[in-house]
């Protein structure tokens, strides 16, 4: 790319000479102020469109670019407490559209997923909860917060990374209010270059048979055991924490010493459930997986 621009900054210099043009600039301009070759620019223009930062519109015989509205730029990691903010006050005023758009700021603005998940997203999904078990939102109005956060959480799920075929991971929900939780989980590790199967919310698979069933399921996703298997549980009862730990160990030996167990719960840990880690927090899970896969390529 002339002038040596990386794609982020390149996003950022859109933004700030867009920002400065309530009429718009077209292609052609844009290449001459940024001294890139048109052909180049187009195709960043179109990607960019794409994404959800900018937008086109035709005006007689030009074709103009625009900011998309709503779009603006953070620093990062000084502006996280900023999005975490106004992310809950969009989301309790169920202003869907912007809700998204913040994300997709976000997203433009290079925050890290992972850090983005545990400072905005889990925040978010906890005082959403607190506030239904207050009274103070109906079932209808959680339901609806939950999708908007699910929805949000895929979009960064949806970011483009490089998987290491070594680093596999299976994630489960124990129960409906673990999922939001979980799908958390599958877009922080996705982010990391983890392989991930995310199975949501799993609890109407809780019966004699479901051990069989994750055995198959594990031949076909990690059907060379290469590297590490991680199969992290969440629950927000000691019934589904207790019944999958059972599951899981109970053919952890046919699968080799690289297949590992991990329960993430707010309950306290108890002896019923066994587990390789026992975590409190996502952020735990992470670290401790990332930790487990160094130590096995070493």
């Amino acid at each position: 790319m002339a002038k040596g621009y990386q794609t982020q900054e390149l996003k950022q210099k859109l933004v700030e000479i867009l920002s400065k043009s309530k009429t718009g600039l077209s292609g052609v301009e844009i290449s001459e102020k940024l001294g890139i070759n048109r052909v180049t620019m187009t195709k960043y223009l179109n990607i960019f469109a794409t994404e959800g930062l900018l937008r086109q519109k035709n005006i007689g015989n030009l074709n103009l670019w625009f900011i998309e509205e709503g779009s603006e730029q953070f620093e990062f990691p000084d502006d996280y407490f900023q999005v975490k903010t106004k992310f809950l006050e969009l989301l309790i005023s169920i202003n869907e559209q912007k809700v998204y758009n913040l994300i997709r700021n976000c997203i433009h603005s290079n925050a890290n997923t992972p850090k983005l998940i545990n400072e905005v997203i889990i925040p978010s999904i906890e005082s959403i909860q607190e506030l239904f078990e207050q009274g103070k939102i109906s079932k209808s109005e959680e339901k609806l917060l939950g999708h908007i956060i699910s929805n949000s959480i895929q979009m960064l799920n949806l970011i483009t990374t490089e998987i290491n075929p070594r680093k596999n991971i299976i994630i489960i929900s124990a129960d409906s209010k673990s999922a939001l939780i979980a799908e958390s989980a599958s877009a922080s590790f996705h982010s990391d270059g983890w392989n991930v199967s995310a199975l949501g919310d799993m609890s109407d698979s809780i019966n004699v048979i479901f051990d069989l069933d994750l055995q198959k399921f594990l031949g076909k996703v990690w059907t060379k055991k290469n590297g590490i298997m991680i199969i992290v549980i969440f629950s927000d009862t000691e019934e589904g924490l207790k019944f999958f730990s059972q599951s899981v160990n109970s053919i952890k030996g046919k699968f080799g010493k690289n297949l590992n167990l991990v329960l993430c719960s707010k309950i306290k840990k108890n002896t019923l459930a066994k587990a390789d880690l026992f975590a409190n927090s996502l952020e735990t899970v992470l670290q401790w997986s990332e930790t487990t896969f160094e130590r096995s390529i070493n």
